[in-house]
């Protein structure tokens, strides 16, 4: 897969947008956790449909909870600590922590997962994921970004874009 084809393509599909979420990232780092309006509005980018569900977590909460991501070098950990929120799974969550750090981490779901089965890093489908989940797709994207020259999040971009041109039939 070449990474830089992708990347192009991924304009052309209706994944997050980077953008958005470099903005989000820099609120982050700036204030040191993220207020439960930033994350309803990431969870939004991420998915429409189940973004109301982080408005059922306290203010303080989601403060406390993302300022604690800081504090964590360990992806499971992180991951962990985001699904415990109300209307963040995993797919949810790698978007917080892509735009925090998009050397490291990138934006993952079942388009990624497909792709990188595809590409001969996994084996099977899936369709839902968790925190475990996330390590076992993160390593792969990580190789493919230190093999390229690309950050972790601009790989998970492509992979996305990589299925939506490769992938036959509906994606559920």
């Amino acid at each position: 897969m070449d990474v830089e084809t992708y990347l192009d393509h991924y304009a052309e599909t209706q994944g997050v947008l980077p953008e958005r979420l470099d903005a989000f990232g820099e609120q982050f780092r700036e204030q040191g956790y993220l207020t439960r309006d930033q994350l309803y509005d990431i969870a939004y980018e991420s998915s429409t449909r189940s973004a109301y569900h982080v408005e059922k977590n306290p203010e303080d909460r989601c403060e406390t909870v993302t300022a604690n991501v800081l504090t964590l070098d360990d992806d499971f950990s992180q991951i962990q600590l985001l699904t415990g929120l109300s209307g963040f799974k995993a797919p949810t969550a790698s978007c917080i922590l892509a735009a925090l750090d998009p050397e490291r981490h990138a934006v993952v779901d079942t388009r990624v997962w497909a792709s990188l089965d595809r590409l001969g890093y996994l084996d099977g489908r899936k369709e839902s994921f968790d925190a475990d989940d996330y390590v076992t797709m993160i390593g792969p994207i990580r190789d493919i970004a230190a093999d390229t020259g690309y950050s972790a999040a601009e790989v998970g971009y492509a992979l996305f874009a990589y299925d939506v041109e490769k992938r036959e039939g509906t994606l559920h």
